[in-house]
């Protein structure tokens, strides 16, 4: 299925007259159309979990927790919480403009290109799409060629359920983005990779439109000599092989102390079997690599003499095992960009200083940093050293689950941030208003300005 630019530029203006047209506004609009798209998921949910296994071989457990279930769960807070977000936020009124009252409001930004990646189709197109509705936008989303079967699904569900006004689907592949992106939006919500990332903000920059980047980045996981091994262990394989390591915020690699680097090893080995069997291609709860060009990338990445555990592949299958590989320095290839699959580098380390070696070296900043010690003081130390999108001690993923918190990347990792409330003003304007009274008219800002300068300065210290 494609679509023609003329067809693009349509869609474009059909949303621009109805957001000018105030129908988004209202809250009782919005509500109801979180309300819709909650009961589509819901509706559409036999389908996705078959569209999920098809593209990325996601498990019916998976596909729920990262997926449906995440995005439900997402609407549920965004539905109870929206009232609240809607409402003026009352400000401190300086001296200088009173008598007065401040307050910041909450306006939508207009009509929203949404991006999304092939990794995670579902969550990461409807969880952007739930805080572009809450915040009063329209949407126009654009799903990944890479993941069709999804898209397929996600096509029929957003035409099936909403007037393409508000929200349309464009399908298609790169040329259907190249026209989308030649389009004045008011807001472009971009998920994926960093040199994608540079290419959506070069496109929206003609038309000075803000954008927001969720991009990846080498996220550290670093395991203390007084780290509960067992639990680490088992969180690091959890965090690093669900969706066959195809998560931007997976761990990308292990700084290990050297005094546990060997128990380590043998205790990753021993878990990985208890999750996957002895044969990962047959496990039912493994998935599979997107596609035949990530996989031939992926497994070039590995090098079978520091292989620990893994190394083996099917390209038919599209099946790598849960790998894992030791004595990996910075030379390596497996370190030179971020890896999005299942393969899982191990350096040891003596000092902290080793660590901000390792990470200061690499070429942006981690999107993710996990820390693995018992140690307050350690825990701050790496926490105040190292610059990454968000943190989380002692498990892994776990920070984006808590949709209380800002999900964002920094530098080349991303720009901007989302989830909950902060998805709620990712999409929104804040705009600043000032009410000041009239029952009383100070002379003071009024020229003449004569012997006005003294009382000024005291104001304003």
């Amino acid at each position: 299925m494609t679509i023609s630019e003329t067809e693009i530029h349509h869609i474009v203006q059909q949303q621009r007259s109805f957001f000018n047209a105030a129908w988004t506004l209202p809250y009782s609009f919005r509500i109801n159309t979180l309300k819709t798209l909650k009961m589509a998921i819901t509706d559409y949910e036999e389908r996705l979990n078959k569209a999920l296994r098809e593209d990325l071989g996601k498990s019916e457990f998976e596909a729920y927790v990262t997926e449906i279930g995440f995005t439900l769960h997402d609407l549920r807070h965004t539905i109870n919480h929206l009232n609240s977000w809607m409402k003026p936020r009352q400000i401190k009124t300086s001296l200088i403009t009173q008598p007065a009252k401040s307050q910041i409001r909450f306006a939508p930004l207009g009509v929203n290109l949404i991006i999304s990646p092939f990794n995670y189709p579902v969550q990461l197109t409807l969880g952007p799409l739930t805080a572009a509705i809450a915040a009063g936008n329209t949407a126009i989303l654009k799903t990944s060629e890479l993941t069709p079967a999804c898209s397929e699904v996600l096509h029929d569900l957003i035409t099936d359920r909403f007037d393409p006004q508000h929200v349309a689907h464009v399908p298609g592949e790169i040329r259907e983005t190249t026209a989308l992106l030649k389009q004045k939006f008011d807001h472009i919500f971009f998920t994926g990779s960093p040199q994608v990332g540079s290419i959506v903000m070069a496109a929206a920059a003609p038309h000075l439109t803000p954008v927001t980047l969720e991009l990846g980045g080498k996220s550290p996981c670093i395991v203390h000599s007084d780290a509960r091994l067992s639990t680490a262990v088992n969180r690091i394989v959890a965090g690093k092989f669900i969706n066959a390591g195809q998560t931007c915020v997976a761990p990308d690699y292990v700084l290990v102390h050297q005094s546990i680097q060997d128990v380590f090893l043998k205790k990753m080995t021993q878990r990985i079997e208890q999750c996957y069997g002895p044969d990962p291609q047959s496990s039912p709860d493994f998935g599979r690599i997107v596609n035949t060009r990530h996989h031939r990338r992926i497994v070039k990445l590995i090098d079978p003499d520091k292989v620990v555990v893994g190394g083996t592949y099917n390209q038919e299958d599209r099946f790598i095992s849960p790998t894992v590989m030791t004595n990996v320095t910075l030379e390596d290839p497996v370190m030179s960009e971020e890896i999005f699959g299942p393969v899982l580098p191990v350096i040891s380390y003596e000092t902290l200083e080793d660590i901000y070696t390792v990470v200061s070296q690499l070429p942006q900043h981690p999107l993710a940093c996990y820390i693995f010690s018992e140690n307050k003081a350690i825990q701050d130390a790496l926490l105040h050293r190292i610059q990454c999108g968000g943190s989380c001690i002692n498990h892994c993923l776990q920070q984006v689950a808590n949709l209380n918190l800002p999900f964002g990347g920094v530098g080349q990792s991303g720009m901007g941030s989302y989830h909950g409330a902060a998805g709620f003003e990712c999409f929104s304007h804040k705009k600043s208003v000032l009410n000041v009274a009239t029952w009383i008219d100070s002379p003071l800002i009024y020229p003449p300005y004569r012997k006005k300068l003294k009382l000024t300065r005291m104001i304003l210290k």
